[in-house]
């Protein structure tokens, strides 16, 4: 494992700026450190040897104060930018990773990555701040101030410069020995971290399916042994770099002794004078200070920088590539236009399945009619609709979006502005931390009552009956994913927020799968609203009263002759 990546320096610009800064400082110290070893020596030898008082040399002392003044200012500052640039280096990167992910779809985080993915962008490459702010600073005054130290000390006493140029090697030898072992520590914890976190992640987001099979306490086993697993490799990890730092406090304070040694058997036989023998002690001790402290945080590196070679995996996936950023602009939903979307062969290969889902799917949903997607799980129904949204890239096929007669393929259009004119409720529907008004109107915050138009919607989708039953009613707190309240009441508060919004387009992925018979004839009656109110609705549907109530009904189909499907899209 490199000791700076030079990927981390091309995907975080704020890492170079560090860099450099870093340099420029390990610079500035080194030639403190070493004005500060001479104005010391000048000022305690004559004193020592000659018996002249401290005051006469107040110049001396003069100096010597301002240089430490100067070099705790410089050390301070070099901590205070590296806190900065790990901040923005983490949170650049942490980014990148969502973006990547994001451009990867919906059905990759899906497929299993996803947990392990919002481990790494969250608590994953939180690693990455003490190597910034303690190994790589030490690793750069290890290259700078170390061979300026070194130079000096040969300069003055070439014997103590030959025994300290003798002992630095051994420094890398036994710090590689010691990194073989830590980084494969390192990637098992990350790896447990993120294993942990997605088991955890799981099992919140499926407990009340488990409360309602009583079935919430099975997997407290597995997650318990995550967790002895994760724990085990960090302290592994913290075993390691005891170990190393011990390695290198025996050596270098050996190598310090001996020089010692020979220092005060040269001044016993009056081969040295005392000033030059004291900056070369002094200095002796800061020539393996940098390599000390490289030492010490050396299991930072490891951490942070395993994260970082897991963040790059994502980043410089080549399906992590965002598409380009369509040009077209449509009109905003307050202009109230009518929308027609078409699907003309949509195809899209499943991957990891050997078939395509869905498979050559053409249809046209009007202004005013609801058309219903049927068709056996595994067919497409649900990719369809992402493929809609802009989520999943075709592989053969297209979507295009008529908006006021103007016909415009979806690749072309700016998905921020196709956004804003639909309103999408998914079959597991979730909310953001607010209140039930709020999460109504799709806001963070919200005051006031209700209007007279969102209680007749909430009256629609039979959401007036659930705020009945809150404690707060309106202002009853939801909490992260729609905590607080079941799935089929999350469904109702999303088809209440799709009747209040003037989104022409509505999309529906199985709106009645987590209802009963009275809550379901509640949703057909939002969807007949909804086409009352002239917008274009897409429902993907299983139950026949759902697909009764459709103006069209188009059958997915999906079929099993992926690699045909992979090799036209390469060749494409």
């Amino acid at each position: 494992m490199k000791p700076l990546d030079p990927r981390l320096l091309a995907h975080a610009r704020d890492a170079r700026g560090h860099v450099l800064v870093t340099a420029a400082a390990g610079v500035a110290t080194a030639g403190l450190v070493v004005a500060q070893a001479l104005l010391l020596a000048a000022i305690l030898a004559p004193a020592i040897t000659h018996d002249r008082p401290l005051a006469e040399a107040r110049g001396l002392l003069g100096w010597l104060a301002g240089v430490i003044v100067v070099r705790m200012l410089v050390v301070g500052l070099q901590e205070r930018y590296a806190h900065r640039a790990a901040t923005r280096v983490v949170a650049d990167l942490r980014g990148q990773v969502v973006d990547a992910a994001l451009a990867r779809g919906p059905r990759w985080l899906a497929g299993g990555d996803g947990p392990a993915v919002a481990t790494l962008a969250t608590r994953g490459l939180d690693d990455l701040e003490p190597y910034f702010v303690r190994y790589l600073p030490q690793l750069l005054l290890a290259a700078t101030l170390t061979p300026a130290t070194l130079a000096v000390v040969w300069w003055h006493e070439w014997v103590s410069g030959a025994i300290i140029l003798a002992t630095i090697p051994l420094v890398p030898i036994f710090m590689w020995l010691v990194g073989v072992m830590t980084q494969g520590v390192s990637e098992r914890r990350l790896t447990s971290m993120q294993r942990l976190g997605a088991q955890t992640l799981d099992l919140l987001a499926g407990l009340p399916t488990l409360r309602a099979l009583g079935r919430e306490h099975g997997p407290a086993a597995r997650v318990r042994a995550l967790g002895d697993a994760h724990r085990r490799a960090t302290m592994g990890t913290l075993r390691i770099a005891f170990l190393s730092g011990m390695v290198l406090e025996l050596l270098t304070t050996l190598c310090v002794a001996l020089v010692a040694v020979t220092i005060g058997m040269r001044l016993v036989h009056g081969n040295l004078d005392l000033q030059t023998g004291l900056a070369v002690l002094v200095l002796a001790p800061e020539v393996f200070l940098p390599l000390r402290q490289v030492g010490l945080h050396f299991h930072a590196s490891t951490d942070g920088l395993a994260a970082a070679e897991a963040a790059f995996d994502v980043i410089e996936h080549p399906d992590a590539t965002p598409r380009p950023r369509g040009t077209v602009t449509l009109p905003a939903a307050d202009a109230a236009p009518r929308v027609e979307v078409r699907l003309d062969g949509l195809s899209v290969v499943a991957e990891g399945r050997g078939r395509t889902a869905p498979a050559d799917l053409t249809l046209v949903a009007r202004p005013g009619e609801v058309t219903a997607l049927v068709g056996p799980n595994g067919s497409g129904k649900s990719t369809a609709v992402l493929a809609l949204l802009g989520l999943v890239a075709p592989d053969a096929g297209g979507v295009s979006v008529v908006v006021d007669g103007a016909e415009h393929d979806l690749a072309d259009v700016d998905l921020t502005s196709w956004h804003a004119l639909v309103t999408w409720v998914p079959q597991r529907a979730t909310l953001a931390p607010a209140t039930v008004l709020a999460a109504v109107r799709g806001v963070r915050t919200t005051t006031g009552a209700p209007t007279a138009t969102e209680l007749d919607a909430a009256r629609a989708t039979g959401l007036d009956g659930v705020v009945t039953t809150l404690p707060g009613g309106w202002d009853s707190p939801v909490g992260q994913g729609g905590t607080g309240l079941s799935l089929g009441q999350r469904q109702r508060v999303h088809l209440t927020r799709a009747l209040v919004t003037a989104r022409p387009v509505v999309v529906l992925d199985e709106p009645t799968a987590h209802l009963d018979a009275l809550s379901e004839e509640q949703v057909l009656a939002a969807v007949e609203a909804l086409r009352a109110q002239g917008r274009t609705v897409l429902v993907v549907a299983h139950r026949a009263s759902l697909v009764a109530a459709a103006d069209a009904v188009v059958e997915v189909t999906a079929r099993d002759d992926a690699p045909a499907a992979v090799a036209g899209r390469a060749d494409a």
